[in-house]
């Protein structure tokens, strides 16, 4: 697939604003000692960051075919 490899400003500002909601999200609810509601959004948090991953990693992938 190369869209990822053909659409790389629409890649970085994805993986940016991914990076960077993820962060917000996790120090937010690092703040919330004790409450379960804290972390459901370091989870939220946490899978943001692995999004921005897997898009950051999505155009070196060797293709299986």
């Amino acid at each position: 697939m190369n869209f990822w490899k053909e659409h790389v400003g629409l890649r970085i500002s994805i993986i940016g604003a991914f990076f960077v909601i993820g962060l917000i999200l996790v120090t937010a609810g690092w703040k919330m000692t004790g409450k379960l509601s804290g972390l459901l959004i370091m989870l939220v948090g946490l899978v943001l960051l692995l999004a921005a991953l897997m898009i950051y990693n999505k155009p070196f992938g060797d293709p299986k075919k």
